[in-house]
């Protein structure tokens, strides 16, 4: 199983989480890595691990995270964009 270090926190209704489905999936097939998608409206647990990473640079969804970077990005955002986070850049 690899690490998961790229980590996406959504809301179950967010019309802007659902528009970045396709791209995260783009992603995942064309660099081989895998989001992990933590819904944060409905579970407690994972809106404070949300806010632990945020810090208060979002503070709503889509937040992404990159673990390994300290990257993210707050909001809907372009494939490049997406792709430059996931690798670092």
């Amino acid at each position: 199983m690899r690490d998961e270090y790229l980590l996406e926190f959504y809301g179950e209704e967010c019309v802007h989480c659902k528009n970045m489905d396709p791209l995260l999936e783009r992603l995942e097939e064309e660099l081989g890595v895998k989001v992990k998608k933590l819904e944060v409206w409905h579970n407690e647990a994972n809106r404070r691990l949300m806010e632990k990473y945020d810090q208060g640079k979002c503070g709503g969804t889509p937040f992404f995270y990159n673990t390994k970077t300290g990257g993210w990005i707050c909001g809907a955002t372009s494939y490049e964009k997406l792709r430059k986070w996931a690798l670092g850049e």
